[in-house]
């Protein structure tokens, strides 16, 4: 440590001079010296910005959750009317998280279904490959139907074409 203490007091006054001249000055006439510094433009444009959407946005939306508060106000508890089944947004107290719960979450029951008709949906295919898996295995055993196991060759047209045109080829061509 003390090593470190002896350069840097050694360097000093180069130090010194390196960071004092790092700006730089043009210069004009009559001896005139001009700095030139980091322009702030990107600083001054961000806090523009920054204050724009503040204003435009946090400003409203904090006036429309006061005003909805002081107008709606929280809920109160009261009887349920009978054979009444209460929605999932009503058990809440308030006026913004109702209205976020029945606008922009879905409720269980909703989920419940869409996971029971998804596997639904996985065992219906499933059966159907099995059963796929069972014709295509009889068909394979009997070889009497020609639906999976029976391709249309229409390409050996075009294989009797280039065997021909290869064999005329290979006539013409002179012995080696």
């Amino acid at each position: 440590m003390t090593v470190l203490s002896v350069l840097r007091t050694a360097a000093g006054p180069a130090r010194l001079a390196i960071t004092h001249n790092s700006q730089q000055v043009a210069k004009m006439s009559d001896h005139r010296a001009m700095n030139i510094i980091p322009s702030r433009f990107q600083w001054n444009k961000f806090k523009d910005m920054l204050h724009l959407y503040f204003v435009g946005a946090a400003i409203p939306l904090l006036a429309g959750i006061g005003i909805t508060n002081m107008m709606v106000g929280p809920a109160t508890l009261s009887e349920i009317p009978e054979g009444y089944v209460p929605r999932e947004d009503e058990y809440y107290k308030s006026p913004i998280t109702r209205f976020l719960v029945r606008n922009f979450t879905r409720n269980e029951q909703m989920e419940y279904e869409k996971k029971m008709q998804y596997i639904w949906e996985t065992e219906h295919k499933r059966q159907l490959r099995l059963i796929e898996k069972r014709v295509k295995k009889l068909m394979a055993e009997r070889g009497d139907y020609k639906a999976w196991y029976y391709t249309p060759h229409i390409a050996r047209k075009y294989q009797r074409i280039v065997r021909k045109e290869t064999e005329e080829l290979m006539e013409r061509r002179p012995a080696a």
